[in-house]
């Protein structure tokens, strides 16, 4: 079973660059001084939670297209299912609906195309209590993301250009005794991670995550075990909205606590274009 995005996100460790060979004291104090004009690592994630949490408002303004491919490795090395999925999401009275293109190459089914449409029926249909129910269950699932300055230690260890921006690399470890009080931040002492921020607007770039510990998933049926990997990425738009990019899964997963399965999982998002009214009207109307 695919996981949401929001059950995929976190942060990684690498060792810590020094410098070598000072031989004046001069160069020692500018250095210093250098990093001391920065913002310590823990200031650093408390404004890049708030940048995230704005980004992820502003991103069900937007329609977009995602492409998850899917394999899954038996422990006897055999692949036993994989499958390509491409969707459009679409908005529809604030709520982000997807509708299913392609699947392992074929158009949608007609049962999928069914099941589609009463999406769309139910988001223009949505009641007030509805859609305070569905918000409420958003920001339950978002959760975790103001948890994260608490769960961790954090360590400024570099910095790095990517697609022509500046970020800071940032370590986090995971804070002795911190207890979650999200559904997902529960994941967050089991987790070691490095995350890379905008220097500018502190936006995610990227963010590497390494399961340290076995991680119940759904009624405790599978587990995630240890040594699985992920890794997010996201884009800048040009509004200053950071979007997701890319989602890279692999896990190995027991099953019943019984079978064994290695997961891999490419996810990626494109095409992100402001949900206009009249479009997303007509788009309702099918």
């Amino acid at each position: 079973m695919r996981t949401s995005s929001a059950d995929r996100i976190a942060l990684w460790p690498v060792s810590c660059k020094s410098i070598g060979g000072m031989r004046l004291i001069a160069l020692s104090l500018a250095v210093s001084a250098a990093f001391a004009a920065q913002p310590d690592a823990r200031e650093i994630i408390r404004r890049s939670v708030a940048t995230a949490d704005r980004s992820w408002k502003a991103r069900q303004n937007y329609t977009y297209t995602e492409r998850a491919e899917e394999r899954r490795v038996d422990s006897g090395g055999s692949v036993k299912v994989t499958n390509v999925d491409i969707s459009r999401i679409v908005v529809v009275n604030g709520v982000s609906v997807e509708q299913t293109v392609q699947h392992n190459g074929a158009p949608p089914s007609a049962s999928t195309k069914r099941k589609d449409e009463e999406k769309l029926r139910k988001a223009q249909r949505e009641t007030p209590y509805e859609r305070s129910a569905r918000l409420a269950k958003e920001r339950e699932n978002l959760a975790f993301v103001d948890e994260v300055p608490d769960a961790f230690n954090f360590k400024l260890i570099g910095e790095e250009t990517i697609d022509g921006r500046e970020a800071y690399i940032v370590e986090a470890t995971p804070k002795p005794g911190f207890r979650a009080r999200s559904k997902y931040g529960r994941m967050f002492p089991k987790v070691k991670s490095k995350l890379w921020v905008d220097k500018r607007d502190y936006g995610w770039v990227k963010a590497d995550a390494t399961v340290t510990a076995p991680i119940s998933l759904g009624l405790i049926l599978a587990r995630v075990q240890p040594g699985s990997h992920i890794v997010f990425e996201q884009t800048r738009n040009a509004d200053g909205t950071w979007l997701p990019k890319r989602i890279q899964v692999r896990a190995d997963a027991k099953i019943l606590f019984v079978k064994n399965y290695q997961v891999d999982e490419v996810i990626t998002y494109s095409d992100y274009q402001p949900a206009h009214g009249g479009e997303v009207a007509a788009l309702g109307a099918r």
